[in-house]
């Protein structure tokens, strides 16, 4: 790097490296649909590491991570620009300060890797602290798990398989073992014999990966159905497009509805309360009763209490309005404002909600013949832990209904989609997504493709869906890589506390006071 004597680096060769840090982290969103860069997830951070390692200072090393984190939110999150607007850039540049406690810890460590210990406190740390990120991002007020590094491998199989293990969190740490090895290895001021163990470890771990994968066999199918998804289009207004919804249904052919066992709408497929417009009602059931076929239906509309809610409905043959779940995690600002009182105002500015949605309270099982299935309403496809909660208890699979009409055409669409084979595998459980104006999709436990309608296709589909109840490690034992991830963080983290004091009182003699990479090499 171009340095002036006294270390400081020109103004301007600085900005020029925050802006390559930048690109970098654009660069690294192109990992998932539609660009769907899967493989680049494996080295993708390795640019970024070493520019952080050169790092004259500690807050040079902020700047790049910030710089990097900027890049990669604007990239994945661009389909938000038109609803947010101005706002679009102060949300991103909050966002991306999420990058900044791993900025810090591999500043602090990598630079300091010369020894086999540093190296594998690299190798543990690192990835630990990236998976802490992703998780704390993952809150429901934040936006989920949206853009978890491990989604990146959807189509990646048999590395896939490691998530029945330990979920999308396990995939994250695996890519970031890689990147963190292979960053040491390109570190000129670590041992040669350091820098090969790091790689080795990486394809080590990789390797062992894709041989769980292949060697896992087929889960136990317990019985086959046939769904049949409907995908209208992009509708407006609420008649219009139940109407369509209703048309696509009776105009299913004879023979297919004969070997049809559900009709799956998308979400706010019903604009109207049926509850309230008795009308609608009474039409819901005549289709059910028309076909013959249970019809799953989305009912985003005011409900007798005077709040909106949107509402999964399950209309049956004879019977009529029957199981209900109603949509608990809503899109922050899409379907209510966060801390009203304050936030309101942005209301008027953006594309947020102008009232509240009601919450529902406890995911539900539904029953359609012998089918147990867990309903899911749209954002809360991101959040593994519902997938494994109607898992556990006892869903054959799961039913997504969609919608994200307002960002028609753009990444989130695909991207919403295939991110399905993931919860697929994580449960265990066949998953299928019907979505109003596409992207819809269908995936098998083993996370393969069993149905896929992009957005511009309109229409029905009929999808073969073979049932399964398996009892995956990640189903069982819930999300023990992120509590891994954040006992070592902490573990380290009060090693690196402890070491300072010891230093400054005395105690002992530290190689920099508060060295992260010291400390946990020291408890290897």
């Amino acid at each position: 790097m171009l340095e002036r004597p006294d270390g400081e680096m020109d103004v301007v060769t600085r900005w020029a490296w925050r802006l390559g840090c930048l690109l970098i982290g654009a660069a690294l969103a192109l990992v998932f649909p539609e660009a769907n860069l899967w493989w680049w997830a494996y080295v993708g951070l390795v640019p970024l590491l070493l520019l952080i390692a050169a790092a004259s200072d500690r807050r040079e090393a902020l700047w790049r991570t910030w710089s990097a984190g900027i890049g990669f939110f604007v990239v994945l999150h661009h389909w938000l620009a038109p609803s947010l607007g101005v706002f679009m850039v102060p949300v991103v540049i909050v966002v991306a300060a999420a990058w900044l406690p791993f900025g810090w810890a591999a500043w602090r460590m990598l630079r300091r890797a010369a020894g086999g210990g540093s190296a594998i406190a690299c190798l543990v740390v690192l990835p630990s602290i990236w998976v802490v990120t992703e998780v704390v991002r993952s809150w429901h007020a934040l936006g989920g798990t949206w853009g978890a590094l491990g989604l990146s491998q959807w189509s990646a199989r048999p590395v896939l398989a490691i998530a029945a293990l330990g979920g999308v969190w396990l995939l994250s740490a695996l890519l970031l073992v890689t990147n963190v090895a292979v960053a040491l290895a390109l570190r000129t001021q670590v041992p040669v014999g350091v820098r090969l163990g790091a790689v080795g470890l990486a394809i080590l771990a990789v390797g062992s990966s894709v041989a769980f994968g292949l060697a896992r066999g087929e889960p136990e199918v317990t019985d086959r159905v046939r769904l049949a998804g409907v995908q209208p289009g992009l509708i407006h207004g609420p008649g219009p497009r139940l109407d369509a919804n209703i048309e696509l249904t009776l105009g299913l052919d004879p023979d297919e509805v004969g070997i049809v066992d559900l009709v799956v709408w998308g979400q706010s497929s019903v604009g109207f309360d049926p509850d309230v417009d008795q009308a609608v009602g009474e039409l819901l059931e005549g289709v059910a009763d028309e076909i013959g076929v249970d019809v799953l239906v989305n009912v985003d509309a005011r409900a007798p209490g005077g709040r909106i809610s949107k509402t999964s409905v399950l209309v049956r043959p004879g019977v009529g309005l029957d199981d209900r779940y109603v949509k608990q995690r809503l899109v922050p600002f899409g379907e209510y404002i966060p801390l009203r009182p304050l936030l309101g105002w942005l209301e008027h500015l953006t594309d947020a909600a102008d009232e509240d949605r009601q919450p529902g309270t406890g995911m539900v099982l539904m029953r359609s013949g012998d089918l147990v299935f867990g309903p899911i309403i749209s954002y809360e496809s991101t959040f593994p832990d519902m997938r494994r909660t109607v898992s556990r208890m006892g869903a054959e699979m799961t039913i997504v209904q969609a919608a994200s009409t307002t960002f028609q055409g753009s990444w989130i669409q695909p991207q919403q989609a295939r991110y399905e084979a993931v919860r697929a595998v994580e449960s265990g459980r066949p998953s299928v997504l019907v979505a109003v104006s596409g992207t819809s999709a269908g995936f098998d436990p083993r996370g393969r493709e069993l149905v896929w309608w992009p957005s511009d296709t309109t229409g029905v589909f009929v999808v073969d869906v073979p049932l399964s109840q398996e009892d995956t490690v990640y189903v069982r034992f819930g999300d023990w890589v992120p509590l891994l991830a954040i006992i070592i963080c902490a573990v380290s983290f009060a090693r690196f506390l402890a070491r300072g004091w010891r230093s400054r009182s005395g105690h002992a003699t530290a190689p920099e006071p508060g060295e992260l990479s010291a400390a946990v090499s020291s408890s290897s």
